[in-house]
C-alpha cells in the first residue's frame, strides 16, 4: 500500500470535482538527459516549494499541531486556537479541521480570498501523514526522504509526479487567496523539476 506522502488525503471528493480536467502534463525527460548538476539544480527548487510555508506548515510529522509560518503570519508558531488535529490527522478527536476549512464543490481552484479566512478547498482538508514529516527540515533531509522508498510509499519520482497532479490539494498552493504567499513557481514546473531529478538519479546535496 502507497502512503500519501506529500499531501492530505483527499476526502469526500464529489465525482464532479474528480472529472475536472488539470493542465498539468506528467512527461519525464529521457533517460539518460539530464546530467546529476542539472538533477541537483532541480532539486534545490523542489526544496524551494517542499519547504516553502503553503507545504510545509501542514508537514509537521509526530506533532498534531499545524503551524503558521511564513510573511503572512510573523513570527513561526503553532496554529492559533489551540487546534490539534489528533492521530486522525483530521480533528475528529477535537474539532475537525472542516469545521473552518469547508469544501467548496464549485470553483474549486479559488481559494477563501478573504484575508485571514480560513483556506477552502474541494476536498477535506487535514495534516499530512505522520511519516510526511519535514516541517523545518534541510534540503539534506527532505532529498532523502524523499527519494527513500521505505519512507516515501515506495514511490518512484514519476510516481510523485502523478500524486502531485491527482492531490488536488497542491493547485491551493499556488493560488491560496487571502493575500498569502503562494508556492514559487508553478505546478507544472514543479513536476517537472521532480521529474528531472528523478531521471538524474534523485541526487541529493549531500551525496
Amino acid at each position: 500500500m502507497k502512503y500519501p506522502l506529500l499531501v492530505a488525503v483527499i476526502l469526500g471528493m464529489g465525482s464532479a470535482v474528480l472529472a475536472r480536467e488539470t493542465a498539468v502534463e506528467i512527461v519525464p525527460p529521457a533517460e539518460g538527459s539530464v546530467s546529476v548538476e542539472d538533477g541537483l539544480d532541480a532539486w534545490s527548487r523542489v526544496y524551494e516549494v517542499t519547504g516553502h510555508p503553503r507545504c510545509a506548515n501542514c508537514h509537521t510529522g509526530p506533532s498534531d499541531r499545524p503551524m503558521w509560518s511564513g510573511p503572512t503570519y510573523g513570527e513561526t508558531r503553532p496554529h492559533g486556537m489551540n487546534i490539534q488535529a489528533g492521530e486522525s490527522r483530521m480533528g475528529i478527536e477535537n474539532l475537525q479541521c472542516s469545521t473552518c476549512h469547508t469544501t467548496k464543490d464549485e470553483d474549486w481552484d479559488n481559494a477563501n480570498d478573504i484575508p485571514h479566512a480560513a483556506p477552502r478547498v474541494a476536498m477535506g482538508w487535514q495534516l499530512a501523514p505522520v511519516e510526511a514529516d519535514w516541517f523545518g527540515r534541510s534540503t539534506e533531509e527532505i532529498c532523502a526522504q524523499l527519494r527513500d522508498p521505505d519512507r516515501n510509499g515506495g514511490r518512484t519520482a514519476i510516481d510523485l509526479a502523478e500524486h502531485l497532479n491527482h492531490d488536488l490539494i497542491l493547485h491551493w498552493a499556488w493560488s491560496p487567496g487571502g493575500g498569502r504567499e503562494p508556492a514559487p513557481y508553478s505546478l507544472q514546473e514543479h513536476i517537472n523539476d521532480i521529474l528531472a531529478w528523478g531521471v538524474a538519479g534523485m541526487p541529493c546535496p549531500q551525496d
